[in-house]
């Protein structure tokens, strides 16, 4: 099947930005793209009537960037607590979908719709996943899904992961607390280097002391001859 050509009304994830003539598949612009405003069929008739709006167009974008960026703002690092039924292992009795997270991002307060949420594959198990949320397409923010069996294990497992954030620090100090031994070690080195003579400093030393044997040596041989003259 032929691709279609579209004109991008806004910035796509992975296809191109506002304005941007992109070939995609017409499954994709139908189901996706045309239906949700996100681009319009790249005929001749609207590419002249993009070009007469883009002006406005991209003063709209602007607008709804400034505002996303004010929300994301005020959100910080949002976290949502999500219950489910497990196994023993883990496994849930179901998943966790996008509209489940943009349920729970609503019931903390920010109003977001279940396509904002950029979810690839469900959640099917117990555990802390990021995920990410497009509160515009230039403005992504990263949410915590906290997902358990009740709201104890949540609080456990959100504490625990503070903890562990908290110490990551901490865990580096041993490494540099083994290295500090170094200096000494160096010092000692120089010390036992000062108290062994290298060299000729040290063959003149070794001369130095043959000296006493050279002039014993002489006086042996002086009684000899005096034993020789009597």
């Amino acid at each position: 099947m032929a691709a279609m050509e579209v004109i991008l009304l806004e910035r796509v994830e992975n296809l191109g930005i506002m304005g941007e003539v992109v070939k995609v598949k017409p499954g994709y612009a139908r189901n996706f793209l045309l239906p949700r405003k996100k681009a319009l069929r790249a005929t001749d008739a609207n590419k002249a009537r993009f070009e007469a709006q883009r002006a406005q167009l991209e003063a709209d974008n602007l607008k709804r960037k400034s505002e996303a960026e004010a929300v994301a703002a005020k959100m910080g690092t949002p976290s949502v607590v999500i219950l489910r039924q497990a196994a023993e292992g883990g496994s849930l009795y179901g998943s966790v979908s996008a509209r489940d997270i943009a349920d729970g991002v609503v019931a903390a307060g920010y109003t977001i719709e279940r396509r904002q949420v950029l979810l690839d594959t469900p959640i099917k198990a117990i555990g802390q996943y990021p995920v990410r949320v497009a509160l515009h397409p230039e403005v992504i923010v990263t949410v915590t899904v906290n997902v358990a069996r009740s709201q104890e294990e949540a609080d456990r497992a959100a504490l625990a992961a503070t903890e562990v954030f908290e110490q990551a620090p901490e865990g580096e100090a041993p490494a540099e607390a083994e290295a500090a031994p170094a200096p000494k070690a160096k010092a000692e080195s120089e010390a036992e280097g000062e108290a062994k003579p290298k060299g000729k400093k040290a063959k003149a030393a070794k001369a130095d002391d043959a000296e006493p044997e050279a002039d014993a040596k002489p006086k042996k041989a002086k009684g000899k001859k005096a034993k020789d003259e009597e």
